[in-house]
């Protein structure tokens, strides 16, 4: 049994954390706005060419998901394109086809 005034821990074996690094002194880079960019492109190009609106919705959200993630360092200009990529091809799909928006999921045959 332990006496009432004896500390139990043992303050010579704490280890201060470090952050994993991936190489070296290279900290680890999170590639989720480059993939959510990509997405978004891909959406874009899916809604614009196939007329499908909820691409060129799904496009919008990963832009805004990709500029919400990005770092102050990285190339404004492609996050910027991908925007007007998305938001080019919802405007699109609506002046080709005012009528609302139905999910795919609704469109089933009766």
């Amino acid at each position: 049994m332990i006496p009432g005034n004896v500390d139990p821990r043992r303050p010579d074996k704490v280890q201060r954390y470090k952050a994993p690094q991936a190489n070296g002194n290279a900290p680890v880079e999170d590639l989720t706005p480059d993939y959510m960019n990509i997405l978004g492109m891909v959406f874009s190009m899916c809604g614009l060419m196939m007329r499908l609106k909820w691409c060129a919705w799904v496009a919008l959200y990963c832009s805004c998901i990709s500029f919400a993630n990005s770092r102050i360092s990285d190339d404004t200009k492609q996050i910027l394109s991908s925007f007007m990529l998305s938001i080019s091809a919802i405007v699109m799909s609506y002046l080709q086809n005012p009528q609302p928006m139905t999910p795919p999921w609704a469109t089933a045959v009766n």
